[in-house]
């Protein structure tokens, strides 16, 4: 697109923004057409740091660069983008800031012992890494109000009654970075245990005073390490409600001798506030935290960026290991950023990253797997759209996370042309002098009105003139939707050069119509006068009701089962006994099988208690026949009942109308089969046969165990008994004896 500078009055009616080949065409000179073009300026280029070009000296954090260029100035004209790359490389033995932050609840008593010697043993194990490391330490554990601390005197004094521990507190900044790891060894090894009442801690409190008391803390402009270490989950924004504490947290420094003083006083921090605050301040955070609480941390992870969660030990003894794998992780990626990017300026970012790998889009801003010495590039676009903060310059920053340093880029937006420069003060062409001529139009002079500045404020009543731009006297002058020139409207233009108000006193527009689905008039029609013009088969203000009224048949071919209305392509059931997307789902049907039961029965079977009066009951039924349950309609309105033989019968039906009932039957009923008789008998006596068995043997081993025992009994005393060999008490000898005379003593 193009500016013409030739005046109306020189006969160039049409647009003066227009394309070059336009604009020549309606009479502009080459000389008469101005076209400013973007472009971006380099101002600060610093190359990457590379140590074995530099010779492997010890650089300061400062001399370090890891990004370039550092600063650009980009000019931005409407829709026309500009593009640069930045080029990343990840630098040796980088600076690192640790500051350890530590849940001091009374079940981490072992985990501190194993902290103890973290700042010595901890710096051995990353001379690798970096040789220039700050450790600092704090320690958090719960807002000191109820529900989350027991408030009574010996509580506040000693939590951990019997056992010894510190009184409780909210966050406390026990060591500041410091590169002596003998002092931290003493600072950490001062510290107690405390208690609180809950499993939640308040460590959000902690982790934003480290982040925001950067004096205090000691942060220098290096890798800043956060690890958050804890066995509890935490408490977020809305749970101070729980002690009475309603202020929102104001994410500002309130450290007094290295106490937090206003955990009374403000809630606990949003999730976002933590993000916004630990992105602004470079600050990577590291979760050491429990098996049990780990997947809780990995889902917080996953809403911060360039943060890591390690599983620690029992007793924290892998604690050194699993922050050297957590920077490593963390250090390996490169994300970028931008911030202060105002209303109207779009960017994008392409990645070219090891191996080939690019990507675009969210993928664009990020590369992995980045090692020491690596080098990746970035290419990045920008496009502004009209012209922001009124053409005024804007600064935004692009930087990578978790690495304090910033690519700082100055936008100057192209809102005007140079023509404006050369003006003629009182042109002939504005009406004889009265306004001055630029780029080709006039800018009237005080008092002057029109085009052409023909119009005179004097010669006209100001009242004349805005009631020749209303539509009545109660509407706005030109519908407050443009000027009245003369006593005429003049629409204001719009940025989207497709939307625009019309109409004597522009009261139309094709751009402010009922929307559906987000899109202007549905999609299915066209906006004029602020009112949908519908396609064919489309309806309703925003062209959102399709005509056509298939969605809406039913199984039996009528719109909605007959018992609703089809409503933009959905029915709308007006029997409250129906309900589904055709009216065709009864949830009390049931009682209707039950109703039309009899009449079934009657007239497919000849049975049933309406035997006798089928013909009178039934006339509204017309039935067809089916031979099993299985091949009935796939209805829903299916019915089983039983009939005067204790026989179940299936059919279902279609309510055409009040007058008509469409039934279909199953020929095939299901029936209960009667007792086999001769298995009965037969198992009856088997029964008996087998019980009286079963008795008999029974009664013979108790028998047989009776007389054993009898038997034992009489052997015993058999074996016990004494036999007496003297005279028989009761013995008598013969009064007379006499002696037989035939007795010769023979044998």
């Amino acid at each position: 697109m193009a500016l013409g500078k030739r005046s109306p009055l020189l006969g160039f009616e049409p647009s003066r923004c227009d394309y070059k080949d336009s604009l020549k065409k309606a009479g502009c000179t080459k000389l008469g057409i101005e076209n400013p073009r973007g472009n971006v300026t380099i101002d600060e280029d610093k190359p990457v740091t590379n140590r074995k070009i530099d010779g492997g000296q010890n650089l300061r954090p400062d001399d370090i660069t890891q990004i370039q260029p550092q600063k650009l100035t980009l000019d931005l004209r409407s829709g026309e983008s500009q593009k640069f790359t930045l080029k990343f490389k990840r630098a040796e033995d980088y600076s690192i800031d640790l500051y350890f932050l530590m849940d001091l609840s009374d079940s981490m008593r072992s985990n501190l012992e194993n902290v103890k010697n973290l700042g010595t043993e901890l710096a051995k194990a990353m001379q690798h890494i970096t040789k220039d490391l700050q450790i600092g330490f704090g320690s958090f554990l719960e807002k000191l109000v109820m529900p989350f601390i027991l408030t009574t005197p010996k509580y506040l004094n000693n939590p951990c009654f019997p056992n010894d521990c510190s009184a409780p507190f909210s966050y406390k900044n026990v060591l500041s970075l410091t590169n002596d790891g003998t002092l931290f060894t003493q600072e950490v090894s001062k510290q107690k245990t405390s208690g609180n009442l809950d499993s939640p801690e308040g460590g959000f409190d902690a982790i934003m005073q480290a982040a925001v008391c950067k004096e205090v803390i000691g942060w220098k402009n290096v890798a800043r390490l956060l690890v958050f270490s804890t066995d509890a989950g935490f408490h977020f924004a809305g749970d101070g409600k729980l002690g009475g504490i309603v202020h929102p947290n104001d994410g500002k420094c309130h450290l007094e001798n290295n106490m937090y003083t206003k955990s009374n006083y403000f809630d606990y921090p949003t999730i976002s506030q933590l993000v916004d605050t630990l992105n602004k301040n470079n600050i990577q955070i590291i979760f050491a935290v429990t098996e049990q609480f780990r997947e809780l941390y990995q889902n917080l992870s996953t809403l911060i960026p360039k943060s890591a969660v390690g599983t620690l030990s029992t007793n924290s003894s892998n604690v050194i290991q699993l922050i050297i794998d957590a920077y490593n992780s963390l250090s390996s990626e490169v994300i970028l950023d931008n911030s202060n990017l105002p209303a109207g300026v779009s960017i994008s970012y392409i990645s070219h990253c090891k191996h080939g790998v690019s990507g675009s889009g969210e993928e664009g801003r990020k590369c992995s797997n980045i090692s020491i010495g690596d080098e990746v590039t970035f290419d990045i676009e920008i496009t502004a759209t009209g012209c922001p903060s009124e053409g005024k310059s804007e600064t935004i920053s692009i930087y990578p996370l978790g690495f304090n340093e910033t690519v700082e880029i100055v936008l100057n937006f192209i809102c005007e042309c140079e023509c404006r420069k050369d003006g003629i003060p009182n042109s002939l062409n504005c009406s004889n002098g009265n306004g001055t001529l630029e780029c080709g139009i006039c800018r009237c002079n005080e008092g002057r009105l029109g085009r052409l500045c023909e119009c005179s404020q004097d010669a006209f009543l100001t009242d004349d003139l805005d009631a020749n731009c209303r539509m009545n006297n109660g509407t706005d002058i030109c519908s407050n939707s443009g000027q009245c020139v003369c006593g005429t409207c003049e629409c204001k233009k719009r940025d989207n050069p497709g939307e625009r108000y019309s109409g004597k006193f522009c009261e139309c527009d094709n751009f402010s119509c009922d929307r559906s689905n987000n899109k202007l008039c549905g999609g299915h029609g066209r906006c004029e006068c602020k009112k949908c013009i519908c396609d064919a088969n489309y309806t309703g203000s925003a062209c959102e009701c399709p005509l056509d009224t298939t969605a809406c048949l039913a199984s039996n071919s009528l719109i909605c089962n007959d018992r609703g209305t089809c409503e933009c392509g959905v029915c709308k059931c007006t029997d409250p006994k129906f309900e589904g997307p055709t009216c065709e789902i009864c949830p009390t049907c049931s009682r209707i099988c039950t109703q039309y039961k009899d009449c079934v029965e009657c007239l497919y079977f000849g049975t049933g208690s309406k035997k006798q009066i089928c013909d009178k009951d039934c006339k509204s039924f017309s039935l067809k026949s089916v031979k099993t349950k299985e091949e009935l309609p796939k209805n829903p309105n299916h019915c089983k009942e039983r009939d005067i033989d204790d026989c179940w019968f299936f059919f279902t039906y279609t309510t055409k109308n009040d007058d008509n009932i469409e039934v279909h039957v199953a020929e095939i009923k299901e029936c209960p089969s009667g007792p086999d008789i001769i298995p009965i008998v037969a198992g009856v006596v088997a029964g008996i046969v087998l019980i009286g068995l079963a008795l008999l043997l029974i009664w013979k081993l108790l028998m047989v165990i009776h007389d054993r025992r009898e038997f034992a009994k009489f052997e015993k005393e058999k074996m016990n008994a004494r036999w007496d060999t003297g005279d028989n008490p009761i013995y008598r000898s013969a009064v007379t004896t006499v002696m037989n005379p035939k007795y010769e003593g023979k044998s």
